[in-house]
């Protein structure tokens, strides 16, 4: 786990290094100090030898300029490499969860997503920083203290090692117990920002069914849950304060009293004030150290939680990859589904779609009709890999889609899906992601196809209007339209509208598939509807029914033959006469 998230220290690696190489300068200088001030005082101000006071205190001086020099640079150092490995470890993240098919998304909400790739990728580099720095710190301080210390009296430098074992128990048993709320903790973490993010995606239908007290009391809820676990395991780990402060002042209290009874007993002979005054200094430099190294404990506590999460994306293995050697070019817009099962769970005896067989020539128009989970979205899900079929194959251009290059496929089939997404910027940057180096007149003709053009021109600053996240500043129909708009830019091969049109109005849909008929003839048009009067020009439509083909053929010969398609048409006139009545 650690060897995979050190990966994302990269360039950052000198820094990384030189913090330690500061940290250890610093620490000797520091080392050096209370030893300096012992001859001070022995051998300066008891005797009242002033060269020696000049001497020793320019010396000291010295010491705690370059120790306040090699603590500067550490510290600039430690924030460079702080900063520089989460913004790669973040990168790392994104740009995996962007090789991420539709099945592996599907495996992490995208609550859980952000919450790893903000709170645990911020408890990770806190806990790095601390390593880097504090980790070097501690442990040095600690052994070159503990040296120094024995050097100066024996005897009295055995109290220090009896604390260590008494404080390494403490801490082991605190962090047993800490780590497992702080795993329970980050998934209810995960929970709320669900909560929040659906209220917000929502919030047009909470406030329309005056839901705000129902979403206040389920978000109150969630944010109490974590509250109670933070609060736990923070009780747990704030015992390790007052057990650190026990050892510290005990070992104070004993080398005091030792060390004033021998200076008594020896008349200053065998052991002097300023060797007892050194010996304070390191018995406080020994357990600030050993106080760091519980904080490190604590921190690596809260942070393996969110190390193990982080790992989880980084290891996560893309479903859905191009072959060795992949067929970069799409021939033309023909599909073929062969003895197509397909399963979200990848279980053959689960699947929601079942035994299809298909042949779409290219540059048809192809309609989609089935009820409600009958596995429409699912069908056009597989042409451009989105999914896996579980058995079966599915060709495009003649070619099985799974021996194609992901881009050339992608890039020849352009899909409107149900639920589309526009971005935050203008109307000219999310069109363009059809297409990059379109021009501002084919973005325009685009949108004129897709019947954007004429209410975008009622925008005040028509094309450069800002699209909020989400599309929320546009409605239901505009935003269809300038999806649409969007994926005919790509001048796709393929283009898949999955009740994209549901939004429009009749008119409009009728214009929008004249305008394909027209203007795009030889691209293959497959389009999910619910309206048949959005398919019946079409050359072939096809009804789905329980995840099987029930039918197929074309509007003429399915009110003929199948009953599915004609108790379909027939309601939809019977509701558009007692509409117009």
């Amino acid at each position: 786990m650690i060897k995979k998230i050190l990966k994302s220290v990269r360039e950052f690696k000198k820094a990384s290094i030189l913090t330690p190489i500061y940290v250890s300068l610093e620490v000797v200088m520091e080392v050096f100090i209370p030893m300096l001030m012992a001859v001070l005082i022995d051998k300066g101000i008891e005797v009242g030898n002033m060269g020696m006071i000049g001497k020793i205190g320019a010396l000291l001086a010295v010491m705690c300029l370059l120790s306040l020099t090699f603590g500067t640079l550490s510290g600039k150092y430690a924030a460079r490499a702080m900063a520089g490995f989460s913004r790669n470890l973040r990168h790392d993240m994104f740009h995996k969860v962007q090789s991420f098919s539709f099945a592996n998304i599907d495996r992490f909400s995208s609550a859980s997503i952000v919450t790893r790739m903000t709170t645990d990728v911020m408890m990770v580099q806190n806990a790095y920083q601390m390593i880097i720095r504090i980790a070097v710190r501690g442990p040095l301080m600690m052994l070159f203290s503990l040296i120094m210390a024995f050097t100066v009296n024996v005897k009295l430098s055995l109290v220090f090692l009896a604390t260590i074992p008494v404080l390494a128990g403490g801490l082991l048993l605190i962090a047993s117990h800490a780590h497992p709320i702080f795993e329970k903790m980050f998934k209810v973490m995960d929970k709320m920002n669900r909560v929040v993010q659906e209220n917000l995606r929502g919030v047009r239908v909470v406030k329309s069914f005056v839901r705000q007290d129902h979403e206040i009391e389920k978000f109150q809820d969630t944010s109490d849950e974590v509250y109670h676990l933070n609060a736990k395991a923070e009780r747990l780990l704030a015992l390790n304060s007052p057990l650190m402060q026990f050892c510290m002042y005990a070992c104070t209290l004993l080398v005091s009293f030792l060390g004033a009874k021998m200076i008594i007993s020896s008349q200053g002979a065998a052991f002097t004030t300023g060797q007892l005054t050194s010996l304070i200094s390191y018995a406080s430099q020994i357990l600030m150290s050993l106080m760091m190294l519980s904080m490190i404990y604590v921190m690596i506590t809260m942070s393996r939680a969110s190390c193990e999460r982080i790992v989880e994306i980084l290891d996560e293995e893309p479903d859905i990859e191009s072959p060795a050697n992949p067929v970069t070019q799409v021939k033309d817009g023909s599909v073929d589904f062969e003895n197509v099962s397909f399963s979200y769970s990848k279980d053959p005896d689960k699947c929601c779609l079942e035994n299809i067989n298909l042949h779409i020539p290219s540059g048809a128009v192809v309609g989609v009709l089935g009820g409600t989970g009958s596995s429409k979205s699912s069908l056009v899900q597989l042409i451009p890999r989105l999914y896996d079929a579980t058995l079966g194959s599915v060709k495009v251009g003649g070619v099985d889609v799974k021996d194609y290059d992901l881009t050339a496929l992608r890039d020849s089939v352009a899909m409107v899906l149900q639920k589309n997404e526009l971005f935050a910027g203008t109307i000219y940057q999310n069109l363009r992601w059809g297409n990059e180096q379109a021009t501002d007149e084919e973005v325009r003709h685009a949108a004129e196809l897709a019947c954007a053009d004429e209410f975008v021109r009622q925008f005040p600053e028509g094309y450069d209007t800002f699209i909020e996240q989400g599309g929320t500043n546009v409605s239901g129909g505009q935003k269809q339209r300038l999806c649409i708009a969007r994926a005919l830019l790509k001048k796709p091969k393929i283009l898949i509208l999955d009740d994209s049109t549901s939004a429009v109005d009749t008119r409009t849909d009728a214009r929008i598939r004249k305008a394909f008929k027209e203007e795009i003839p030889g691209t293959t048009k497959i389009v999910i509807a619910q309206r048949v009067a959005s398919v019946e020009d079409a050359d072939m439509i096809i009804v789905l029914d329980g995840g099987k083909v029930n039918g197929c053929g074309t509007h003429a010969e399915l009110l003929a033959n199948n009953e599915i398609y004609r108790e379909v048409y027939e309601s939809q006139q019977k509701g558009g006469q007692s509409d117009d009545e």
